[in-house]
């Protein structure tokens, strides 16, 4: 399976069975779009590819996109929650999880964060020694499990990468079993080992690697008396962002992974985190051509979504498939930048990219824009955060309106001195 692509009628892209231009005119650019029969397609997947061989748990990494409507789907689909703030916490609960449903797993986590998750009843995933001894004085007898550093490291660039040795995140391995020991003497209840090696990986390899880590820690500990309800070997799973792009083999990834577990510990409890995975694909970023430029050395296709929109290319290099939905299956006969509307020369969405000749008022499709698409946009250049809407068979839905600009200014002050 390689990166999705979607049908075309009368020469217009169909999204979720909808025109992306009668998308576009309803609810206007920029927007992102998500369809709700593959966000829980994308979630099964994962859930059976595991469960047939050991009990499972999907826990939805929510970073990836916090939609309240998004995670409805989930919840329904039984999915629980990878939460990293107290702002995710809260919004999960709202959308109707269920606190034993979500694990916290924060990292440089204030005293105060602290105190306000344990009082919301979710697990605590702990990455520090000294969060486990603010834990300890704020709740005891709290059940916890751990964030380790396996000194494994994957993910589709530097900034994603997790797990390797001296990572800002969990415990290192060498103290790991001190650091249980420790947690049983502050009268927590250490139920639990966590590890996370990165973010859009598509080998097994590294997977493997991991269980193999995590396998020796969860023995270790269990020779020094305590004994493990689960191992959760967080999220990563990458999804091909370019065609032809080969997809993660996750029977395989769950078959080797799984074995590992099985073969060498008792743990019979796996719990991983996917966000990208389940929602990446999912979601399309919609947005207009308002200007097409010859600048002499390269053409331009402008357009009304920039970095303040989809961060990732600017800030990652991510390369993001784009396809002109106003002219979808017409020949390429033009190369073009895609570039938004932000006054700084690194707002791009594609570089050198081959399309048809686009024309003003097209509607450009930015694919794979479900996850750290919405969730890192900004006001910047005081430009608005964009609308969000739900196709489901056909029909379309908006779960999150357009911002204005006068909201931007609500918990702004001016001292009465300057009026």
């Amino acid at each position: 399976m390689t990166m999705r692509d979607f049908d075309s009628k009368d020469g217009k892209m169909i999204f979720a069975g909808m025109n992306v231009e009668d998308i576009a005119k309803e609810f206007g650019t920029p927007c992102y779009v998500v369809d709700e029969q593959r966000v829980r397609e994308n979630y099964r997947n994962v859930y059976n590819a595991f469960s047939r061989y050991m009990e499972t748990e999907v826990h939805y990494a929510c970073k990836a996109n916090t939609n309240l409507a998004v995670l409805r789907i989930l919840q329904q689909e039984g999915a629980g929650i990878d939460a990293v703030s107290i702002g995710e916490v809260r919004t999960c609960l709202k959308a109707g999880f269920a606190p034993e449903k979500i694990m916290y797993t924060g990292v440089f986590v204030s005293e105060e964060e602290l105190k306000e998750v344990a009082e919301t009843g979710v697990l605590i995933n702990l990455d520090s020694v000294s969060e486990m001894e603010k834990l300890a004085r704020i709740k005891p007898g709290a059940p916890v499990s751990f964030r380790i550093t396996p000194g494994v490291g994957s993910g589709h660039g530097d900034k994603v990468i997790t797990g390797n040795k001296g990572a800002k995140f969990g415990i290192p391995k060498e103290h790991v079993v001190e650091t249980y020991l420790r947690a049983q003497d502050l009268g927590l209840n250490p139920i639990g080992i966590h590890a996370h090696i990165g973010s859009g990986g598509q080998h097994v390899e590294p997977f493997i690697e991991e269980a193999e880590v995590l396998s020796e820690l969860i023995n270790q500990i269990g020779e020094a008396g305590i004994q493990l309800q689960f191992v959760d070997i967080g999220g990563g799973i990458g999804v091909p962002y370019r065609p032809n792009e080969d997809e993660m083999d996750l029977n395989e990834m769950a078959s080797e992974v799984c074995d590992v577990f099985e073969q060498n510990t008792d743990v019979r409890k796996i719990i991983l985190e996917p966000g990208r995975y389940i929602i990446c694909d999912a979601v399309v970023l919609l947005t207009t051509c308002t200007d097409v430029k010859d600048a002499d050395t390269k053409k331009y296709v402008g357009v009304d979504a920039g970095f303040n929109t989809l961060i990732r290319p600017a800030m990652y290099d991510s390369y993001h498939y784009i396809q002109d939905g106003s002219k979808f299956g017409k020949a390429c006969t033009s190369r073009y930048d895609i570039a938004g509307p932000i006054c700084e020369t690194g707002d791009y969405l594609g570089h050198d990219r081959v399309l048809p000749d686009v024309e003003e008022g097209d509607v450009m499709v930015v694919y794979n824009a479900g996850a750290y698409g919405f969730s890192m946009s900004s006001n910047y250049n005081s430009r608005p955060l964009c609308a969000e809407v739900l196709v489901n068979e056909g029909k379309a839905e908006l779960i999150r309106e357009r911002e204005q600009v006068d909201e931007q200014w609500r918990h702004q002050i001016v001292p009465k001195r300057l009026q």
